[in-house]
């Protein structure tokens, strides 16, 4: 083949040039970090899980987490200071990771607000003696190492928060309520999609089967009745649901969002007519596509 040094040549030159710098934006556009790297897991034994995605109620999901990550995505633009760790849902079972996750903190970052998703350890007695608290301890490992990495992300260490999906709001919940000394694995914000926080039948049923897989102890009843853990410190909170939510009823936010009402707790709650369970970014046609805007707005109109 013959190319003429003058011609032929600059196409590709531009080519290249392009495909270098795509490259280097979308290498810089996340980052992966294993969140134990050089530590020793906590409520971690040997197994022989393997890791794997497949599609669940219509979505790509992950199964069979035992090696707990965190994709940071750079703010861009006018960036908040701001960062918010995603929890996806998926009932402790597995974690819709693109739907709940990285689509989520892709949109947050091209609006200045620094988005980690987070995808935690799954509950698994293959896994772990103590399943119950393999979720959180990765939670409180991830905003600890999103706070060490603050000065690297332009992150105001205080205003750093925590959003949950369903079984994942469910995590962030307990995040915050739950006890823990250690001020660098708490949430300054909550953002609660489409949450459990009830001390329902039910709800008890589902935490028993597949977080602790055996019943609670009275001890832990009381520890999981998480509306009655609400108080002054409880972080501010912004609610997402749909009332014809039939996998996790409205009531779950409009109950946790009286207790923060009547403790004095900065909320934002929004409900839609329609929108089921599961609707990660929202839809058009029933207009929960509206929420992940009125959240940006939240965000950016307090401090926390």
């Amino acid at each position: 083949m013959v190319f003429n040094s003058n011609t032929d040549m600059k196409p590709i030159m531009t080519f290249l040039f392009t495909f270098y710098f795509l490259n280097v934006n979308i290498s810089i556009a996340q980052e992966v970090f294993p969140i134990w790297q050089g530590l020793e897991k906590p409520y971690f034994k040997e197994n022989n899980l393997k890791e794997a995605e497949k599609e669940q109620w219509g979505t790509t999901c992950v199964f069979n987490i035992t090696e707990p990550t965190l994709t940071i995505y750079h703010a861009k633009g006018v960036n908040t200071s701001k960062a918010v760790i995603i929890l996806p849902g998926g009932g402790y079972e597995f974690e819709a990771i693109y739907h709940e996750g990285y689509d989520v903190a892709a949109f947050l970052s091209e609006r200045g607000i620094t988005a980690a998703v987070l995808k935690y350890r799954l509950p698994n007695l293959l896994s772990s003696e103590q399943p119950q608290f393999v979720p959180i301890s990765d939670t409180r490992r991830a905003l600890k190492l999103l706070r060490e990495k603050a000065d690297q992300y332009d992150v105001n260490i205080e205003q750093v928060g925590l959003m949950g999906f369903s079984a994942g709001s469910h995590l962030a919940t307990i995040t915050a309520l739950w006890p823990n000394e250690n001020n660098e694995e708490k949430p300054n914000f909550l953002a609660l999609i489409y949450g459990v926080t009830n001390n329902t039948e039910s709800n008890q049923q589902w935490i028993e089967e597949t977080m602790y897989f055996r019943k609670m102890t009275t001890e832990e009843l009381v520890q999981n009745n998480l509306l009655e853990l609400v108080t002054v410190e409880t972080p501010p909170t912004f609610l997402v649901h749909a009332y014809d939510d039939t996998i996790c009823p409205v009531s779950e936010s409009t109950l946790f969002a009286q207790k923060l009402f009547d403790n004095g707790v900065l909320a934002e709650m929004h409900l839609f007519p329609k929108g089921g369970h599961g609707f990660g970014m929202g839809r058009k046609d029933n207009g929960t596509d509206q929420w992940p805007e009125l959240f940006v707005n939240w965000i950016k109109l307090n401090q926390f």
